[in-house]
């Protein structure tokens, strides 16, 4: 039996989104157990034994770290049957292993996919990250600017006042000046303590979420991961790599970055068309988490395609074992 070699999302969509819910249920015995190292084994397990039943030719561009530092879906590592589209994929097996081990919200396994060249190579590093909804002119906000002035820029084009505009922030100590700045504004600050992708997916649904707007440092795969996100969901983001020693400057060589400095568009992120799944494994703002009935288990998964802009809440039922 013959294979297609095109990209074809919708089909590889419903494969996507049963790969994100093996992760998340294979994390279900572990959620508020205090072991993050065995809720995140059992995820990567999962999700890679899932992949590897796909019909693709994929290498993992956004995984578990280098290959010498990560058993299983290490970068590089090639994944699916070998028959079938040459593919991108971009993945965080379990996005919060600290919220999943301590039951607090917003923890989640994610997967991207797109044609083979289409998402950036980012470095194990950092990556100074700002992130607004869909809606509004291109570049009203950018890196370029100071906290204060994206908060204002975008209440501006809101039209309404900075104390309306609610800003998602990563909490750490490297953030202090930065939360200060946005405080001064009058604006009002959700502050989390792990997940950064879902912090800027939040954005993409202020509605829902009350989060107008994200900004802060965090690691730079997830920023590639967060990008494809907004592809399918709309808004705005920018990038910039930060590095602190010349050990992350020579990881961004082996990954091909030439230019140190460059700030990256969302579709300089994500050049080409994507999916998208996540699943939640803990309650949060975006999906609700895993469900514990006597028998079952109960999980809510986020699929989206950027080429249609459809995006789909889709609840799975699963015997318990």
């Amino acid at each position: 039996m013959s294979h297609p070699t095109d990209f074809n999302d919708r089909m590889l969509s419903l494969g996507l989104a049963r790969v994100s819910e093996a992760a998340a249920i294979a994390s279900a015995k572990l959620i508020g157990r205090g072991d993050e190292k065995a809720a995140d084994q059992a995820a990567v397990n999962a999700m890679r034994d899932q992949l590897n039943m796909l019909d693709i030719a994929g290498v993992v561009v956004i995984g578990e770290g280098e290959r010498d530092e990560a058993p299983m879906l290490y970068i590089g590592e090639e994944v699916g049957t070998g028959e079938g589209p040459a593919v991108d994929i971009a993945l965080d097996p379990l996005e919060g292993t600290t919220l999943t081990a301590k039951d607090m919200p917003n923890a989640l396994t994610v997967i991207a996919m797109g044609p083979r060249g289409s998402m950036l190579h980012a470095p194990d590093t950092y990556m100074e990250k700002l992130a607004i909804g869909p809606g509004y002119p291109e570049g009203i906000v950018t890196l370029d600017m100071d906290p204060a002035t994206r908060v204002s820029a975008l209440a501006n084009a809101k039209r309404c006042q900075p104390s309306d505009i609610t800003v998602c922030i990563l909490e750490r100590p490297r953030h202090e000046q930065m939360i200060e700045e946005v405080r001064g504004t009058g604006a009002a600050i959700r502050l989390i303590t792990d997940g950064d992708v879902a912090g800027v997916m939040h954005c993409a649904e202020p509605d829902v979420t009350g989060i107008d707007m994200y900004m802060g440092r965090g690691g730079a795969p997830e920023g590639v991961l967060a990008a494809a996100a907004l592809k399918c969901m709309g808004g705005q983001m920018f990038g910039q790599l930060v590095f602190r020693n010349d050990d992350e400057r020579a990881r961004a060589a082996k990954t091909g970055i030439t230019d140190l400095d460059r700030i990256y568009s969302r579709d300089e992120m994500v050049t080409k068309d994507v999916i998208f799944s996540a699943t939640g494994v803990t309650n949060g703002s975006i999906l609700n988490g895993i469900k514990r009935e006597v028998g079952w288990l109960t999980v809510e998964t986020l699929l989206m395609r950027s080429k249609t802009g459809s995006v789909r809440k889709m609840v799975y039922r699963n015997p318990s074992r």
